[in-house]
């Protein structure tokens, strides 16, 4: 059965919101670096048998687009999902949601300083209430273990806009699947490179079987990096980019539910405060005009 753009962005919100809760399962069993290695190289094997009837495997190479697909692997894929499972570490997967709003901060100054394209007042106002609902969950955590994932979550989601340009940039007539199975041999690299320079940090590719971590590691790799991407492909392909933000800017409601469902949560006056400044703000952001 095909899928309208509408239905396949409905999938894409609902598998985002549960991608902060496995990866808080995952804390413990296994390594962050073992999940991007695992979980690219899923895609990768789901997509190698489509890649070879299509005989596709030397376009991934190709050099009009190789610099693009390899920035999408590395700011979409491999090193902002190396840092948000390890901020997970620390914080919650409702703050981790919530604090991901900040993105249609960086969305703004990224359009004014490479699109030059100037904010509305409108978009001011939602970026300043986007700021405000951060900084009211920041100061809540302020000087806590909490705090630092916090931190590294606001520090890392403006890569998912480089990997948003360079996807803008790609021609045309390349294809969803295409463009997921790109992501996921590009991100297998890069996390390849990451995995191996983070050794001597001391974070070792490790991985500890249980029923929690096989669970917690097919979601993420089969729904998050696989599905996930290949739906919301599909819907921004074929309808408006800023209505399809609008709809998925609401999973952290979803995340947060789930969060408190599973335990990982409670039910708090600030974190909902900090929910709905950011969500509101993240709505103006994206639905406004330029």
């Amino acid at each position: 059965m095909k899928l309208s753009p509408v239905q396949a962005l409905w999938l894409a919100l609902f598998i985002t919101a549960g991608s902060p809760i496995a990866g808080k399962f995952s804390v413990g069993y296994m390594s962050p670096s073992f999940i991007l290695l695992a979980g690219t190289l899923t895609t990768l094997a789901l997509y190698a048998p489509w890649l070879t009837k299509h005989k596709m495997w030397g376009r991934l190479v190709d050099k009009d687009i190789r610099f693009r697909l390899s920035v999408m692997g590395l700011f979409g894929t491999a090193l902002p999902f190396m840092l948000l499972l390890l901020a997970l570490r620390w914080t919650t997967p409702s703050n981790s949601a919530i604090l991901n709003q900040a993105e249609s901060v960086y969305s703004l100054i990224f359009a004014f300083l490479f699109l030059r394209e100037r904010p509305s007042l409108k978009q001011i106002a939602g970026t300043v209430m986007v700021v405000a609902g951060a900084v009211l969950i920041l100061a809540v955590n302020g000087y806590t273990p909490m705090w630092k994932g916090d931190l590294i979550v606001i520090g890392t989601v403006w890569m998912f806009q480089v990997s948003h340009i360079a996807a803008k940039k790609l021609p045309a007539d390349i294809s969803v699947d295409f463009i997921t199975a790109a992501r996921g041999f590009y991100g297998f690299l890069w996390s390849a490179v990451l995995a191996l320079a983070a050794l001597p940090l001391g974070m070792e590719i490790s991985f500890k079987p249980s029923a929690v971590s096989v669970a917690a590691l097919f979601y993420i790799a089969v729904f998050v990096y696989t599905l996930r991407n290949k739906f919301w492909y599909q819907a921004i392909r074929n309808m408006p980019l800023a209505k399809a933000t609008a709809v998925i800017l609401s999973y952290p409601v979803f995340t947060y539910i789930l969060s408190v469902a599973t335990g990982f949560d409670k039910i708090q006056l600030y974190q909902a405060a900090g929910l709905a400044l950011a969500l509101g703000g993240a709505y103006m952001v994206t639905l406004a005009k330029r």
